[in-house]
């Protein structure tokens, strides 16, 4: 430490003052001043070389005497307040220590709080992702919607089903994302939910973006917020399409079991009469005992089984039965006189007069179902033995030929009648005529004969006037032997054209590309309506080849807006169809300038040019009869002709390829199918069998095409009962014949 250092001896003469008190370092401060003043008086003296003076040794004395109390006075005053200001910064610092110490506290505890709503909002961020990923994998819809019925969020399978993600789909309206038909049922169940605040249970069949369809049960239940607030709607779908699929089986077969027992019973009830009546006759002829307990018995056994069967049917009635129509050429003649034997048999057991008319040149031959047609007399005729005690049975059998060969029956009977009230219900199934004592059965028999004669093109008709008698009519169209049609010789070819092919199956433009432009033609493609009206607005085009089934607009719809557009302007527009029992008149009629069929075949396709761009006088003279499209399906596995033709044109490596893509397509095509059919949508089921008719035919698969024909043709007798057999046909078979075609392509490489 330096002796000079000033601020050192100010903290020690303040320390010292403090110590020995104010008089103490009073009088040790003025003996140090005399001392000091005394010392250096004598050294001045001595240095100067003077006296020492008495008077300035006591001047010391009395200037330390003066100073002294004034100094320690003024360092006192300073030491106190040097020490009070100490004090307080003392008590300042204490103060401050303590604050440091709970600011060190409260910064512990809000770190602590922090880290805690840190691990907290980490938590609850983890539930969010797991609940996030709970959604997003779940198989079940997910959806919430604020109150103005706006989409907030959904999970994954949501946005599978609409076709959007959940950003897109965020603000959107229901009416925005579904179709108008299910935005409507959605919105009357959120409203419902809004009104009563309970939640809704629903069944919808929805649409996925490529056309398959699922049943889905939706539950929609109200939001509400931690202030148990309303604040919007939250739904789940589950997908039961397969609890639909097996409920639909399970009704089926259920159906199926008492149709099959009460057509059964009713098949067999027919033949019974029979040997009731015969057995009836021979009891009144001569007989040994023997014989006439012979014929009791089975008289007997007959009427039993009778009644059996009309137990079977009362206990497992049915609302709807199936019937598959066979078709096959009936020698008319003897059909008629079979059916006037069996007649007499019946009106003979009750005493009845029985007239058999027969109007017109009966054919000799027809085509038509004659078991069916036969259990339709045969019902009619013994209800009119049936209901008639006495008087007459008329029959009459007429044919009228024309453009549609007509054959009409027409049963008159004398019996009791049916009431005027009743006329419309007695085709109703197990519908029985109230107050006729005479009634026994189970009412089954004229609703089926009813459906029977439907089927076969026709209507059941009855008149009917109580206690006088009744007539039931109806009239089937039957087809006649016919001379076949001659062929029309083939036709020079003609120059390349250009092209517009309008097709919606990547199959079928694969091929028809193809075979086009083998032939020398340039082939230019639209996949839709509206890409057909664009290209034909780009391009001249010499040539347009139309399917008629397409996504957005039908082929006939096409057509005319391409003739309101341009009138005369355009080159022939040829129909493309997969119908193969089609009509050419029936196109052009609709406005195409002629018809081909699919798949394109090279001898028909060079008519179809030939006649549209050759001069008309030098074509041969074409039939007046109406030319089918195509010849009947063959029961074959492949259109070997048609697949010959395409062999000599397009590489075996590019038809393998071809049926390999039929191949990968035909699992989406026949799910997309399924779905439909288990929502039972005719329209869907229609375009989808389209797609695998159209596909399978540009391959050549013929069993194949014929069976999406069959069930692309609602319009067939019984569609809806025989589909379910013609799907479950092309899903066991498509495969093997994909794979023997792709055997018979191999083998016939060129």
């Amino acid at each position: 430490m330096s002796i000079f250092n000033l601020k050192t001896w100010v903290h020690y003469y303040v320390s010292l003052l403090k110590r020995l008190g104010a008089l103490r370092f009073s009088l040790i401060l003025a003996v140090a001043i005399i001392c000091a003043d005394s010392v250096l008086q004598v050294f001045l003296a001595h240095y100067f070389d003077e006296p020492l003076d008495i008077v300035d040794v006591a001047r010391s004395f009395i200037l330390g005497g003066l100073i002294t109390p004034w100094a320690v006075y003024f360092l006192t005053v300073v030491v106190g307040d040097l020490e009070e200001a100490r004090e307080v910064l003392d008590h300042t610092v204490n103060k401050l220590q303590v604050i440091v110490k709970n600011d060190q506290q409260k910064t512990i505890a809000l770190e602590s709080e922090i880290i805690e709503r840190q691990n907290s909002q980490l938590q609850v961020e983890q539930s969010a992702i797991l609940l996030r990923s709970f959604l997003d994998t779940s198989p079940d819809l997910f959806f919430h919607r604020d109150l103005d019925g706006n989409f907030v969020g959904c999970n994954k399978s949501m946005e599978l089903l609409i076709g959007k993600t959940e950003k897109q789909l965020i603000g959107a309206n229901l009416f925005e994302v579904f179709p108008e038909g299910y935005a409507n049922e959605a919105n009357l169940r959120d409203q419902r939910v809004k009104d009563t605040l309970q939640e809704q249970i629903q069944e919808h069949w929805m649409h996925y973006p490529n056309g398959r369809k699922a049943y889905f049960e939706v539950r929609v239940l109200p939001l509400f917020n931690s202030l148990k607030e309303f604040v919007g709607i939250i739904g789940f779908g589950r997908d039961i399409t397969e609890y639909k699929k097996n409920q639909d089986i399970l009704e089926k077969a259920s159906k199926e079991k008492t149709t099959f027992i009460s057509t059964i019973s009713h098949e067999l009830r027919t033949p019974l009469n029979g040997i009731v009546g015969l057995s009836r006759m021979l009891l009144d002829e001569k007989l040994t005992p023997q014989q006439v307990q012979y014929l009791k018995t089975i008289h007997i056994s007959a009427i039993t089984l009778g009644n059996i069967f009309n137990d079977i049917v009362d206990l497992d009635k049915l609302d709807r039965r199936r019937f598959d129509l066979v078709r096959e050429k009936v020698e008319l003649q003897d059909f008629l006189s079979d059916l006037q034997s069996l007649s007499y048999i019946q009106t003979q057991q009750k005493g009845l007069q029985l007239e058999f008319i027969q109007t017109g040149a009966f054919p000799h031959v027809i085509e038509t179902d004659a078991t069916r047609l036969r259990q339709v007399l045969w019902n009619i005729i013994s209800n009119a033995v049936k209901f008639t005690e006495q008087g007459s049975i008329t029959i009459r059998c007429r044919y009228e030929p024309g453009e549609i060969n007509q054959l009409s029956f027409e049963v008159e009977d004398s019996g009791i009648g049916i009431p005027n009230d009743q006329l419309d219900k007695i085709f109703a199934m197990y519908y029985q005529v109230k107050g006729n004592a005479n009634v026994i059965g189970t009412g089954i028999g004229l609703a089926i004969s009813s459906q029977i004669v439907k089927m076969l093109g026709g209507k059941l008709s009855v008149e009917s006037e109580p206690d006088v008698g009744s007539t039931f009519r109806f009239s089937i169209p039957v087809q006649v032997n016919q001379d076949k049609a001659l062929d029309e010789p083939s036709l020079p070819s003609i120059k390349p054209l250009d092209i517009l092919l309008v097709e919606d199956i990547e199959l079928n433009i694969l091929v028809a590309r193809a075979l086009l432009e083998k032939l020398g033609h340039h082939v230019d493609c639209a996949m839709d309506g509206a890409q057909a009206l664009q290209k034909v607005s780009e391009h001249s085009y010499q040539l347009i080849l139309m399917d008629i089934q397409l996504p957005d607009m039908d082929g006939f719809e096409i057509t005319q807006k391409l003739r309101q557009i341009y009138g005369g302007g355009l080159p022939p527009i040829v129909a493309l169809t997969a119908n193969v029992f089609s009509d050419k008149e029936y196109f052009i009629e609709r406005g195409m300038d002629d018809a081909l069929s699919k798949p394109l075949g090279v001898d028909a396709l060079n008519k179809v040019i030939n006649k549209q761009f050759l001069l008309q006088d030098t074509l041969p003279e074409i039939p007046q009869h109406p030319v089918l499209l195509a010849e009947k399906v063959s029961d074959s596995l492949f259109d070997e002709e048609m697949l010959t033709d395409l062999l000599e044109f397009i590489p075996s490596d590019v038809m393998l390829d071809n049926i390999a893509l039929f191949e990968k397509l035909m699992p989406d095509y026949l799910q997309i199918l399924d779905s439909n059919m288990i929502a039972k949508d005719k329209e869907g089921i229609v375009n989808e069998s389209h797609k695998i008719k159209g596909a399978a035919g540009s391959i050549g698969l013929k069993r194949i095409q014929k069976l999406a024909q069959q069930v692309q043709s609602p319009d067939l007798p019984a569609w809806w009962d025989n589909i379910d057999d013609w799907v479950t046909l092309m899903k066991s078979n498509y495969q093997q014949d994909i794979d023997d075609l792709k055997i018979w392509v191999t083998e016939h490489k060129s």
